[in-house]
């Protein structure tokens, strides 16, 4: 049991490596892609994002529910790393933006992998390490990241937007092998019952609600950079935040795993969602350039405390014969709302102001913490 479950960490902390360091040749440099080099505008930029994690929703939602409902969990984990190829090959061939709907539905669609992924390490662990091999595959996440910008600043210059979305379709192409060749599901015995509302108790009903409310608040990163880019830093800069904010992550994800199986799962939120609204004051009040890499340590501090933290939380709130279930329809909520959030964010900077966008983020971000006092943890050992 032990060695399957160190290859199935290892396999998939490997291609979650791969994945990241393809998507994030793309992230840093996206924001400017749409909207100089198409010519798409704030509003724009955020409805394709917000598309694109509305569509991560659902596809994690359906693949959760078939996964449990058909005790087959790999298929939509390896295709949907291969989705990811596809999109980028996608997105170095559009001519303009409206073209980068559809490939952006096929790389967010890929997500399928993200539900039944993390239902397979949430049972491979038990309540002592699962926050620290959530929080192992979320650090592989951003360390892929980190060399994925680290590569997107080298290589730019060089190759062009294009060329460089292309060449990022390579890694993820290699973590569906990996998956698909090294991955050897154990089927469980368990007997699907179907997922019905009453398999939700009071406090995972209470954490869906204030992990949407948040999601509200949570608009794209896009945001950041563009607002980095109007203070007075060049577009050849902006990747060095993204890279900020992802080393953070990186480094911070593994800590506030394991400090969630030490000191709590819920007392790990609370840091997270106040670092959040931090990092919108810090946006709203820093009126020099020279302090904004403040805000982006917050932000990373945010991200690697958020993803492990949440996901231990939920599938240890969920009946284990349902995991995958209930932590895609936990992703379907935070993404549908992921939607409008990016685009009240861009009509609030267009019509508003540049902070205006924080300031919403700020208020709703203090709403999630009251919420959480009232959500209590799942005490269960197992």
């Amino acid at each position: 049991m032990k060695s399957y479950k160190k290859r199935v960490i290892v396999i998939f902390s490997l291609a979650s490596f791969l994945n990241d360091l393809g998507s994030d040749m793309i992230f840093p440099v996206w924001p400017l892609f749409v909207t100089t080099v198409l010519g798409a505008n704030m509003v724009i930029l955020g409805l394709i994002d917000g598309i694109g994690k509305a569509l991560v929703s659902i596809s994690q939602v359906v693949s959760g529910y078939l996964s449990d409902k058909y005790n087959n969990k790999k298929i939509f984990i390896w295709t949907g790393y291969l989705f990811g190829t596809i999109s980028r090959i996608g997105y170095s061939l559009s001519p303009s933006w409206q073209w980068l709907i559809p490939f952006k539905i096929i790389d967010r669609s890929g997500k399928m992998r993200g539900a039944p992924r993390d239902a397979m390490v949430a049972n491979v662990s038990n309540h002592s390490d699962r926050g620290k091999n959530f929080g192992i595959l979320r650090t592989m996440d951003n360390l892929g990241a980190v060399v994925g910008i680290i590569s997107s600043m080298i290589l730019l210059g060089i190759l062009g937007y294009r060329k460089l979305f292309f060449l990022a379709a390579i890694p993820s192409f290699i973590g569906a092998m990996l998956i698909l060749i090294f991955i050897k599901e154990k089927k469980t015995k368990d007997i699907f019952p179907g997922l019905h509302f009453k398999d939700f108790n009071p406090n995972l009903l209470k954490f869906f609600i204030l992990s949407g409310v948040f999601s509200l608040a949570s608009f794209s990163y896009s945001f950041l950079l563009i607002f980095s880019n109007k203070l007075g830093y060049k577009a050849t800069t902006l990747p060095l935040f993204y890279l900020i904010y992802t080393l953070v992550a990186s480094l911070s994800a593994y800590l506030f795993g394991a400090a969630a199986d030490k000191y709590g799962r819920k007392n790990l939120l609370f840091i997270s969602y106040g670092l959040f609204g931090i990092m919108s004051l810090s946006f709203i009040v820093i009126n020099s350039k020279s302090f904004l890499f403040i805000p982006f340590i917050l932000y990373g501090l945010h991200l690697g405390s958020l993803e492990p933290v949440q996901k231990t939380f939920v599938s240890e709130l969920a009946p284990k014969n349902l995991r995958a279930s209930i932590l895609g329809a936990f992703k379907m909520v935070v993404g549908l709302l992921a939607l409008p959030a990016s685009i009240i964010a861009g009509l609030l900077w267009e019509n508003v102001s540049i902070r205006a966008p924080f300031i919403f983020s700020s208020i709703l971000s203090m709403v999630a913490i009251i919420i959480l006092f009232f959500v209590k943890e799942n005490n269960l050992r197992s």
